[in-house]
């Protein structure tokens, strides 16, 4: 009775599967964005792609988030669960926020230091998916996970140097003239910026369920 009992469960070793399919999307869209960003495609083209991976991570976030519903016993704790999931999906939804601004303006042309966070954020995501990688099998690899939480921190605080690097050169550019065009660069930064500050946030969750759970 109880094997059968134990075959109706959920396989809780399928949340796994989900978080690096879910991870996975990130790469895809920091993918996406970075070709936008260095006119490998065509902005709509670009800017279709980010959007249609955001879509899919939504699609295996409230898998994720049904499966803690219907699961009885879960790999660790349930509201870790929903919060790595979320940053998850914050992660690529700034994505999508920063291509919607791009679109919004009608950004045709970028500073070589957006192109620059491009290639950050296609590395960060790297990261990202390595980390995420290590979850289930986290009590052998904690070691291997701080040091990628490390990489990762290294890598925004890279990052901020980028993205202060360029308001400065677009304050430069445009003090005496061309406010808007300033504006608009600025905001497009911030999102890029702000994508980072995402991926941060996914290793310093990890790092903090590896904590509790090792």
């Amino acid at each position: 009775m109880l094997r059968w009992f134990q075959a109706l469960m959920p396989r809780e070793d399928r949340f796994f599967d989900m978080f690096n399919r879910h991870a996975m999307t990130l790469r895809l869209g920091a993918t996406a964005l970075d070709d936008l960003l260095e006119g490998r495609v065509a902005i709509e083209e670009g800017a279709r792609r980010v959007v249609q991976h955001e879509n899919e991570a939504d699609a295996i976030a409230r898998e994720t988030l049904a499966a803690v519903r219907k699961t009885f016993i879960t790999p660790f704790d349930r509201g870790d669960i929903k919060e790595l999931v979320n940053l998850i999906d914050d992660s690529i939804d700034q994505m999508q926020k920063t291509v919607k601004a791009i679109t919004l303006f009608e950004v045709t042309t970028f500073e070589p230091e957006m192109k620059e966070m491009g290639g950050i954020i296609v590395r960060a995501a790297d990261k990202v998916i390595e980390i995420v990688g290590l979850l289930g099998s986290m009590r052998d690899n904690h070691h291997a996970m701080h040091t990628l939480v490390e990489e990762i921190t290294g890598i925004e605080e890279h990052s901020d140097g980028i993205h202060d690097r360029g308001i400065k050169t677009l304050f430069h550019r445009y003090r005496d003239s061309g406010g808007m065009a300033y504006i608009v660069g600025a905001d497009i930064y911030d999102h890029l910026e702000k994508v980072v500050d995402r991926f941060e946030d996914v290793a310093n969750k990890i790092s903090g369920i590896v904590i509790e759970q090792v």
